[in-house]
């Protein structure tokens, strides 16, 4: 019989936090939210991101209020899984002898999907202890302890090795950070040809100044959502060719009307997302890049 790994959670020195970090790393240290909680429980994949695709509107209509409940925390579930897997069906062709980087991991899903998907090699990284551990020990009752590994890191500075990664992203993380900083870690761990994805929430440039949902969206999460322009100015400071770009406001409405719905999971955020992506003023994409 043998004995899962144990998964222990790695942390490196890094440069003085600011004051905004400490402030973020304070939030999820503290962080116990049923959207994300209750939703990975279904599974233990815990997915710190919204969802896509058309939602199963029936679950509205379970007569039996404890089912209900059950009905739309799982479709709010597959709905985010589903994104999981859309980021990362962009990061391949992978094998199992690949190294990928999930920057701003939380508590570790889309690690794990890249993981059951290419056989890779992941490193995660969160501002969390807390979260880092609780990541590792899901990778420990998985049995992929030896593949898949969480760090208390911050992820502009990792400590991991140059040039060590096939494929790399963020999963809406980047709101709470400088791009340009970002970007250039990024650069910094791709090997010439590997893969960086982003899925973020973003301001829209035409719209003109971040509107007033959008503000509403940063005080929620104490984040700094930036403009649309931002990404692709620092992605060329950095080495990051697009390759594939997908606007996802369309499709990730719908999740948030059945979020709305669920009286057990609304955090009070669900109006402002929806105000702001009927208006234009925010967008939700998806940037695929190749690093050159």
């Amino acid at each position: 019989m043998t004995t899962a790994p144990v998964a222990r959670t790695t942390t490196a020195p890094v440069p003085t936090q600011s004051t905004y970090q400490n402030r973020v790393a304070d939030y999820w240290n503290a962080e116990e939210n049923p959207v994300n909680l209750e939703l990975g429980k279904i599974d233990d994949l815990y997915h710190h991101h919204y969802g896509v695709g058309e939602a199963d509107w029936t679950v509205l209509d379970e007569p039996d209020p404890e089912l209900r409940r059950e009905r739309i925390t799982g479709e709010l579930h597959r709905l985010e899984h589903a994104q999981a897997e859309l980021l990362a069906s962009h990061l391949g062709p992978l094998t199992s002898a690949d190294r990928v980087f999930d920057a701003g991991c939380g508590r570790g899903g889309g690690s794990v999907v890249a993981n059951l998907r290419y056989g890779c090699h992941a490193d995660g990284v969160t501002i969390s202890a807390k979260q880092a551990d609780f990541a590792n020990e899901q990778a420990r009752k998985r049995g992929i302890a030896d593949k898949v590994r969480y760090h208390h890191r911050n992820m502009l500075d990792t400590g991991f090795e140059r040039g060590g990664y096939a494929a790399s992203w963020n999963n809406e993380s980047t709101m709470y950070v400088e791009l340009d900083l970002l970007f250039a870690e990024h650069a910094r761990l791709l090997r010439r040809g590997g893969r960086y994805v982003v899925v973020t929430g973003c301001y829209n440039d035409t719209y003109g100044r971040a509107s007033r949902e959008v503000s509403l969206i940063n005080a929620h999460y104490i984040c700094d959502i930036h403009p649309r322009s931002a990404y692709f100015r620092a992605m060329a400071a950095n080495r990051l060719v697009p390759v594939h770009v997908q606007d996802l406001t369309a499709t990730t409405i719908p999740y948030w009307e059945l979020r709305k719905q669920a009286d057990h999971l609304v955090t009070g955020v669900e109006d402002s997302f929806l105000s702001a992506y009927r208006n234009g003023s925010f967008q939700y994409l998806l940037i695929v890049a190749d690093r050159v």
